[in-house]
């Protein structure tokens, strides 16, 4: 088991104001509609829907308002369609962006999107301009308040169900797994009845951009909050490295 994780996109948090978690609840909603359109509105066969369904009771969805997502989506077949959709670029200080979307209307939040990296000095790019500098990783953390067993004892589970790496934090138990183990870790872990505090396929920069100048902090905050704040905006992924930009 390894120390310290310099992983900046860790998006688990014990506590969120109302703003953040409405966007939350928002982007969730969407997931839901997405998944029970793909696979059926049964979560036990519907392993994508079990994963929404976790994350929206990570984040303190209410149990009802879930349900109702979900009947909602299975009996509104000609309802919203979601579209996903990435976007990258470059911040100030060559800091390498992507932003996934999920978005009933890509013309405003490629327009959005656009607006962010002009506001904060950055550029879009084409597609794959920076992508190739993260890898694609299956992100799983255990809150130590919630689980009761040993560090060994976790290890010992996921490492026998393909994890690649464990990592200790502070107040988590960061996995990381390959994107084809992240399901069967992920159902190891419910067999043994270890609660998971948030899960997902993630980036992972290879290498971080230290940045220190006033005004290219300022800038990339200035894109970094503009994304956060649109509700199209699944999630942002950047290399950089800093107290700054822990978000």
């Amino acid at each position: 088991m390894s120390g310290h994780s310099k992983f900046a996109n860790i998006k688990h948090k014990k506590e969120a104001n109302d703003a953040a978690k409405g966007k939350i609840f928002t982007i969730i909603g969407r997931e839901i509609a997405v998944a029970v359109k793909e696979g059926g509105p049964d979560p036990s066969n519907n392993f994508k829907l079990a994963q929404v369904v976790a994350k929206a009771k990570a984040n303190n969805m209410p149990n009802d308002t879930i349900e109702r997502g979900i009947k909602k989506a299975a009996g509104d077949v000609d309802g919203v369609n979601y579209l996903s959709n990435t976007y990258e670029g470059y911040g100030p200080g060559g800091v390498a962006i992507i932003v996934e979307t999920l978005t009933d209307n890509p013309n405003r939040t490629a327009s959005d999107v656009r607006a962010a990296f002009s506001k904060g000095n950055g550029n879009m790019g084409t597609t794959g301009c920076v992508s190739f500098m993260f890898d694609d990783k299956g992100q799983i953390v255990i809150d130590k308040e919630e689980y009761e067993g040993t560090a060994d004892d976790l290890m010992m589970v996921v490492l026998d169900a393909g994890a690649e790496d464990i990592q200790e934090e502070d107040d988590d138990f960061v996995i990381t797994t390959a994107p084809a183990d992240f399901e069967a870790v992920e159902k190891a872990l419910l067999a043994e009845k270890i609660p998971v505090a948030s899960s997902e396929i993630t980036k992972i920069p290879q290498n971080y951009v230290d940045v220190t100048d006033p005004d290219t902090v300022k800038g990339l905050n200035i894109i970094l909050d503009r994304l956060n704040d649109s509700d199209d905006v699944k999630n942002v992924y950047h290399n950089w490295s800093g107290a700054e930009n822990e978000d």
